[in-house]
């Protein structure tokens, strides 16, 4: 199973946070499955703050119905900019602990092009020139049979390979079901799936378009989709942090 951070509360800021995540066993996990989870990231009060914005429509740029789109059913949104405190510094800190594994992975995969940048600043500056200006972290809110079809989150040219995803609300006690559901497409081979449950505050990092995957001829792209499955009980949030920005 893939490897989780050190087992520390959440205390202290969100770079703090972080930082203490044990990003080796991260990384191996990522490379292995293309996918990793982490010990909390939130607090419970840092993901009350969060499930009490989605009332706020000031907040937000844009709401998307899901069943509208065949996407599923529920809805999420978009944060407009300002991005919260909290959600900006989840994704300026967690980005530049990314990089690393972004540019190992282009590598592997002989991808041209400049490397990603160390920092986020940089790397939106770099969306921007394609004309991806809009911001993409966002709430999702998933009532009983809520689901989300399995997709890729891509905006636009530029696509950073990973993303994250919290979930906020409790397991067990706000709902049941609504595991994030993970699934390969192996070349000439059947898909592979997992399904992850994540407590309140844990995070979720993931490929988002597609992993590098060793060969007998060296490496090659497998493809990964996500989703949500269906919430039997109660009502699911969750915070989802992409990098690229959208056009």
């Amino acid at each position: 199973m893939p490897a989780l951070g050190r087992r520390l509360s959440p205390a202290g800021s969100i770079g703090e946070r972080v930082e203490r995540l044990d990003w080796e066993a991260i990384g191996r996990s990522l490379e292995e499955y293309g996918w990793s989870t982490t010990t909390p990231l939130l607090t419970p009060a840092d993901c009350g703050e969060l499930i009490a914005l989605y009332g706020d429509d000031r907040r937000f740029r844009s709401r998307i119905d899901m069943a509208r789109y065949r996407f599923g059913e529920g809805e999420y949104k978009y944060f407009a900019e300002p991005l919260p405190p909290l959600v900006a510094a989840l994704r300026a800190t967690v980005y530049p602990r990314l990089v690393p594994f972004a540019n190992r992975w282009a590598t592997m995969l002989g991808a041209s092009g400049r490397p990603y940048p160390t920092d986020l600043e940089r790397f939106l500056a770099a969306c921007a020139e394609h004309g991806q200006r809009r911001p993409t972290p966002l709430l999702l809110r998933y009532d009983v049979g809520g689901y989300n079809c399995l997709h890729q989150d891509l905006y636009g040219d530029v696509v950073f390979p990973l993303q994250l995803t919290c979930v906020l609300s409790r397991v067990g006690a706000d709902y049941t079901g609504g595991e994030s559901l993970l699934v390969e497409q192996r070349p000439r081979a059947q898909s592979r799936g997992d399904a992850v449950v994540l407590g309140q505050g844990e995070a979720l990092i993931f490929a988002t378009r597609y992993r590098p995957a060793r060969g007998a001829r060296g490496y090659y792209r497998v493809t990964l989709r996500h989703g949500v499955s269906r919430v039997r009980w109660g009502r699911r949030f969750s915070l989802g942090v992409i990098f690229h920005n959208a056009e």
